[in-house]
């Protein structure tokens, strides 16, 4: 790029040659005590005008930047590129350009916030609203006589139940993605045997799959295996993935189970449930997302399960992968250091 001179640089250059005149004459000619002082007022006065132009520069460039701060105050920049000052204050000019980009991102990733906010307030006043009514209307149906009713009173009663349940599930899960989120929720890494862990959970979920007339097999060839990784919260992640097996399978089986790849253990989670269509696959684990919401709602989902799994294996600097196919049934699987 072509170097322009700034009014400073000329007068500089112009000052140092005088200066180097004034002592070449002084040691040359050896002129007089008049002339000497003639030649000293000359150089007084030419600084004196050289002090001048650079306080004239100075209050130029101040000037000039004053108007770049006040453009950016007043919103008139589109993007930095729109940020131009003089040659010799190119630096300047360089951090005031990065200054108005990290500006300019804080400001959008805010507006971003406010959106999420927004819909995440508008969402759970939703997911709350539903199992309050829901309760409401059958205790106001049982206070109006059908309390007396043996017939309705007891299935009525079941039914506010089981909204309670799922309302203390949505608030449970609400707890659970707001401490991920606002990085409260502590993490406990360390060695654990995943084939006790699956045990455990085969052994929680037999009840509720024997009721559904389902199998839940477990695969786990090597039962010393350790894996790295908080124990409890990948219990959390397992539970919420085999919960929504079961609940979307209406016949067949579900499978959960580990296997060895290298100096990782890749842990899946497969059902023969109804799948989940490709639209759908990249959406899944937004927060409150649903492919079927009506349905959903009815058994209990919260929408919050596969963004609390999502997180959770995010902070095991993991990745949560999902393949399914509608009517055939679909895999989660997510690997943990060995």
């Amino acid at each position: 790029m072509k170097k322009v001179l700034s009014i400073r640089n000329i007068t500089l250059l112009i000052s140092s040659f005088f200066t180097i005149l004034l002592f070449f004459i002084l040691a040359v000619f050896s002129p007089s005590a008049l002339e000497v002082i003639l030649l000293i007022s000359l150089f007084l006065l030419f600084s004196i005008s050289i002090l001048l132009l650079l306080r004239y520069e100075r209050k130029q460039e101040h000037n000039e930047i004053k108007q770049v701060i006040k453009k950016i105050r007043g919103n008139e920049y589109k993007s930095s590129d729109e940020i131009s000052l003089s040659s010799n204050l190119r630096e300047l000019e360089d951090e005031i350009k990065a200054m108005f980009s990290r500006t300019q991102s804080d400001i959008q990733n805010l507006k971003k916030l406010e959106q999420i906010r927004t819909e995440f307030l508008g969402n759970v006043s939703h997911e709350l609203r539903t199992p309050i009514f829901s309760i409401q209307g059958y205790i106001e149906t049982l206070l109006d006589g059908a309390l007396e009713d043996p017939k309705v009173n007891r299935a009525f009663l079941l039914k506010a139940n089981n909204h309670t349940l799922n309302l203390n599930n949505l608030l449970n899960d609400l707890i659970d993605i707001s401490m991920i989120e606002s990085g409260q929720m502590k993490m406990s890494f360390r060695y654990f045997n995943i084939h006790e862990l699956l045990k455990v959970i085969e052994n929680e979920f037999k009840p509720e799959v024997v009721k559904k007339n389902l199998v839940l097999s477990i695969h786990s060839p090597n039962p010393k295996l350790d894996l790295y990784g908080d124990k409890q919260r990948l219990k959390q992640v397992l539970s919420n993935l085999i919960t929504n097996a079961i609940k979307y399978t209406e016949s067949g089986s579900i499978e959960a189970g580990v296997i060895e790849e290298g100096n990782y253990g890749k842990i899946y989670v497969r059902d023969t449930g109804l799948g989940i269509p490709e639209a759908d696959l990249s959406r899944i684990f937004e927060r409150f997302y649903r492919i079927d919401r009506d349905r959903s709602r009815e058994m209990g989902g919260t929408g919050l399960g596969l963004a609390i799994v999502k997180h959770i294996i995010e902070a095991h600097d993991s990745k949560i992968e999902v393949s399914s196919r509608l009517g055939i049934g679909s895999e989660f699987i997510f690997r943990l250091k060995k």
